[in-house]
């Protein structure tokens, strides 16, 4: 019966009779496999379109590949402050379809020579279908790009890169009702649809979440929902089980916590879906259709990290970031030599990426060294 159903209608199946086999189940548990579901998860289906103007966003490495040069230049600046290795390995997580990838090696190839021949590059991608979008995409590096998972690398010297990333893993909903730490779970109400419910905390994820909050210092107010991305601190703790020596370069969009848990925040909280460039109405509906993500607490992404063994070298707005990282010199590069049509076509995109409304400017750049 299953096996004959669309994609979405199918993993909606099996979620309504797991649900009906063991009762309501903890949002995070739907959104793991709303997203990551080996068939019909929204990110490792074969079928949905997911970047570009045909899909349901478009990432900076999309848009233009001066996000993945100038992120050439600043990895170049690492390799050398960590010594110039003879060897070195870039892991990308959640690399996509490869555009990053194929941006930041062509440009170290071209511009920084000894530095791509001493990279190894690693890509760690959930998706089958993504992969090999990437390796096709890939295919000119040859053996100098992999594809396997963090936990089977090892890396001796090197960088651990991710773009949007950490607001993809699954969280934890929570509030706080009759003074109490509730949890959003899942349910199947009349007429087969999904819906909301609270329900209690098992003690040992309580007692961790309360953590969370009492770590930040930041208390959640009564009627206030909260995503807790537990998952970001486990993804930290596997890199710094691999990575010796090296960085931790995340980009993504993210707040701190007094802004995503004053009294002036959005007492909703964060998560949303995208579909076809639009905010999605219901978020339960039609699951595996459409994305899901929350905003990063960069709070907490530091402190888990300082806890690992990680110590911040650089938190800025991407916009900034980019431009100090020689944004402007790689335009010029890209300007060069090119008809006047490209060359309109990538000062318009230059300009989104840099001016102070623009899409980069929500986006944030945390650098972690680990010693």
């Amino acid at each position: 019966m299953i096996g004959s159903l669309s994609n979405t209608a199918a993993l909606a199946a099996r979620l309504r009779e797991r649900i009906g086999r063991a009762g309501p189940i903890t949002f995070c548990d739907w959104m793991e496999a709303a997203l990551y579901d080996p068939i019909d998860g929204y990110y490792c289906r074969r079928s949905r379109a997911r970047w570009g103007r045909e899909g349901d966003y478009r990432t900076s490495p999309e848009r233009s590949g001066l996000f993945a040069a100038t992120f050439a230049r600043y990895l170049a600046k690492l390799y050398d402050e960590l010594g110039r290795p003879a060897s070195w390995t870039i892991l990308e997580a959640g690399a996509g379809g490869g555009h990053f990838a194929e941006g930041l090696l062509q440009t170290l190839q071209h511009s920084f020579p000894s530095v791509f021949a001493a990279t190894s590059y690693v890509i760690d991608e959930l998706s089958f279908h993504s992969q090999t979008l990437a390796e096709q995409r890939l295919r000119s590096f040859g053996d100098r790009v992999q594809f396997r998972e963090l936990d089977d690398v090892e890396i001796e010297s090197g960088v651990v890169f991710s773009n949007e990333l950490l607001d993809a893993f699954p969280v934890h909903r929570v509030t706080r009702n009759e003074g109490q730490l509730r949890e959003f779970y899942v349910t199947v109400g009349e007429g087969d649809t999904f819906e909301w419910t609270l329900g209690s905390l098992p003690p040992e994820l309580l007692s961790r979440i309360d953590g969370y909050f009492e770590e930040l210092g930041v208390p959640l107010l009564e009627g206030q929902v909260a995503e807790v991305s537990l998952q970001t601190e486990e993804w930290l703790r596997r890199v710094a089980d691999r990575l010796q020596k090296g960085y931790v370069v995340s980009v993504d969009y993210g707040a701190e916590s007094r802004e995503l848990y004053s009294p002036e925040a959005d007492k909703r909280g964060t998560l949303r879906g995208f579909q076809r460039h639009q905010f999605v109405d219901d978020l339960l509906a039609n699951p595996g259709e459409h994305d899901l993500t929350t905003t990063v607490n960069w709070d907490f992404v530091k402190s888990a990290g300082n806890r690992l063994g990680f110590r911040v070298v650089e938190f800025e707005r991407q916009d900034k970031f980019l431009l100090s990282a020689g944004f402007l010199m790689e335009l010029e590069i890209q300007s060069q030599n090119v008809v006047e049509a490209d060359r309109l076509r990538l000062t318009a995109t230059a300009r989104e990426m840099i001016l102070p409304h623009g899409m980069a400017a929500h986006f944030q750049v945390l650098v972690q060294k680990k010693e």
